[in-house]
This record gives structure tokens, sequence and C-alpha cells, in this order.
């Protein structure tokens, strides 16, 4: 076999585990809805940071701002309640973040792009730490229900509207209807081949009265 194949079937399985591995938000499935799954999400932070740009550029520019918080980029507060395990840092210092997935994308309605990385379960607001970037938010996301379709393969423009798409479509033949804007999530590192990676769309629903 090839060296180039081989290395990418060992990224592509590193990037399989890598997501497997990662701490994704806690849901319960509510019920299935044609190509759709209803699940419920209970409230949780996120790092966000809007973007301008076409959907691919804005994507890698917010997901570079916000690794950027994740990676250091955060200031660690002084006083953090003690947790098992402990991670310690003084204030002034900076402190890593565990990656979580999956990486969000939206658009509101004048093209803008909003990129938000779902924190770790264990943080609250008084313990995370604070992004030394201005341009990254913390933000409280509430509990809500969502509609999801699941894909792999190209995570494109065009693949994701065609998604959407076809998740408004099982939305409108439910008993549910939509109560925001679509959004795109990702799971998966840019590496991993598109035969294993895992993207979802997804948007806030209600029952249908």
């Amino acid at each position: 076999m090839r060296a180039a194949a081989i290395l990418g079937i060992v990224m592509a399985i590193f990037g399989a585990t890598a997501s497997s591995a990662t701490e994704q938000p806690v849901y319960s499935v509510v019920e299935k809805s044609g190509a759709a799954e209803i699940r419920q999400y209970g409230p949780r932070l996120a790092a966000e940071v809007t973007v301008t740009g076409r959907e691919e550029s804005a994507r890698n520019d917010g997901f570079s701002k916000v690794a950027g918080f994740i990676f250091g980029g955060n200031t660690a507060k002084a006083s953090i309640a003690m947790t098992a395990p402990v991670v310690q840092a003084s204030a002034g210092r900076s402190e890593k973040i565990a990656m979580t997935a999956p990486v969000v994308q939206s658009a509101d309605s004048s093209g803008v792009w909003r990129i938000q990385f779902i924190m770790p379960a264990k943080y609250t607001r008084g313990t995370l730490p604070v992004p030394t970037d201005p341009d990254v938010r913390v933000v409280e996301v509430p509990a809500e229900t969502y509609a999801v379709i699941r894909f792999s393969g190209s995570r494109d423009g065009k693949a994701v509207s065609r998604r959407t798409a076809e998740l408004i479509t099982a939305i409108g033949t439910s008993g549910w209807r939509t109560t925001g804007q679509p959004v795109a999530w990702f799971y998966d590192p840019p590496w991993t081949l598109p035969a294993f990676r895992r993207n979802e769309v997804a948007v806030t629903v209600e029952r249908a009265r």
C-alpha cells in the first residue's frame, strides 16, 4: 500500500478516535421524525466570535480565533472551585481548556457568521477563564429542543445547504415547527477523510399546536 494511502487511513482513524473521545454536549432523543432526530439539550456555555466572509473562510477565521481561546488565550481566575481532577493556575497565567465538539456555525440575516465552541460541562460562568481576545465572547446557551440531521462527506456550503433543505422538509411533515435559524455542527478535525466525518445540521423546534 502506498505511503500516502496509509497516511490517509491513519489520519482518518485518528480523526474518528479524536471525535469519539472528545466531550460532547449531553442530550436525550425525544423522537425520530422522518429523516430528523428530535433532541433535547440542557443549558451550556459557549465561546463565540462573529466573522464576515464566505462560508468556509469565515468558518476557518472564526475557528482560529476561538481555538486561540481554547489553547491558552485566556486568563485563569485566582479563585477556582476545587474539583477532581484539579487544575491549578495563578492569576495572569494561561490555562488550557479541553477541546469539545461540535463546532457551531450559523449566520444572521446580514450574512455575518457566528462560530461557537461549546465549553466542557465542568465550567460555570464563574470558573471559566476569561478570553484575552476581545473578539471572543462567553455566552450562555439555554436548554433547547433541536431537530437534527446527521451526515458525512463534504461540509462545504452546498452540502450544508442541501442537508438544511432536507431538514426543513422533514420538519414540515412532522408534528414540530421551527423556532430559530438553522445551524451547522462539525465534530471532526479538518484532516478527517470525508467518509468518516460527523456533520450535522440543526434547528430549534417546538411541538406544533
